[in-house]
């Protein structure tokens, strides 16, 4: 899924890259609706960043009573794969820094999507869209992953600084293209940012634990839907560069995550979940 910064400069992102991992990727989603009770029945619905249509899906699915889902996303094939999936529903390409919704919509629904955008950026979304909702009905939830610091994403990192024939392509981009993502804001930061526009605000860590059977390949095969593709994004297609740059970020991973008994890699993947009731 994608909102804009940092940009892939090769291609656009891959719903069926994405897609390989749906149904670890689907957890948060159904964790964070089974959130807002069984007697929550929101009438409109918007999903920001709604990718391949996935998380849109499983709105529809849950509240079939709605008059109006809809979903945003910035990217082009994404929204082309949502649309094949789900042709009734009306999808829009915006880039949520400045994408404003309809006034007065129910539920905001956001699913691995704001951490996207840089940390002035994200706070400054999160306001104005919460500005949008009518205080006492309107919702705002939202999950965004916490692995700045885990061994996979920080791999991504050390290896774009490490020699090889890739360093040239990293070292000459200004700070603001930079393809690695700021970390996540503290608990705290984001309920005192959101409790004085809110009537509620609830904030919770879920630390999920995906088992790889493909071991250590399995997570690159993962992370090159989500947080390797910027930094592939910044690599020429033809070379080999690309192929060594994943070699090396390969080797990383192998002295960071140990091999279970039958073969698989765990990948520990901590994801943080806001819901602010305006």
């Amino acid at each position: 899924m994608s909102t804009s910064p940092p940009k892939p400069q090769a291609n656009d992102w891959s719903p069926d890259q994405y897609l390989l991992f749906r149904d670890a990727r689907n957890r948060p989603i159904h964790d964070l609706i089974t959130f807002l009770g069984p007697s929550y029945s929101p009438t409109s619905i918007i999903d920001l960043g709604c990718g391949p249509g996935n998380s849109t899906e499983i709105l529809a699915t849950r509240f079939p009573h709605a008059t109006s889902i809809s979903g945003v996303d910035a990217s082009p094939a994404m929204l082309a794969k949502a649309r094949s999936t789900l042709p009734n529903t009306p999808f829009t390409q915006a880039n949520l820094q400045t994408y404003t919704p309809p006034s007065g919509t129910d539920l905001l629904f956001s699913n691995a999507v704001l951490h996207w955008l840089r940390h002035a950026d994200r706070l400054a979304t999160l306001t104005r869209l919460l500005h949008t909702q009518r205080p006492g009905t309107g919702v705002l939830a939202f999950q965004v992953p916490d692995n700045h610091a885990e061994p996979s994403h920080r791999a991504m990192r050390e290896t774009a600084a490490a020699p090889g024939p890739w360093r040239q392509y990293f070292a000459d981009l200004p700070p603001e293209q930079r393809p690695d993502l700021d970390p996540i804001e503290s608990v705290i930061e984001y309920y005192d940012l959101l409790k004085p526009l809110c009537r509620a605000v609830e904030t919770w860590t879920t630390r999920y634990v995906h088992v790889l059977g493909e071991g250590h390949a399995g997570i690159v095969e993962w992370v090159r839907g989500t947080g390797l593709q910027p930094f592939l994004g910044v690599l020429p297609v033809e070379g080999g560069v690309r192929e060594a740059f994943l070699g090396e970020y390969k080797r990383r991973l192998e002295r960071a995550y140990p091999v279970a008994g039958d073969g698989s890699v765990l990948l520990e993947y901590p994801r943080r979940f806001v819901v602010a009731f305006r």
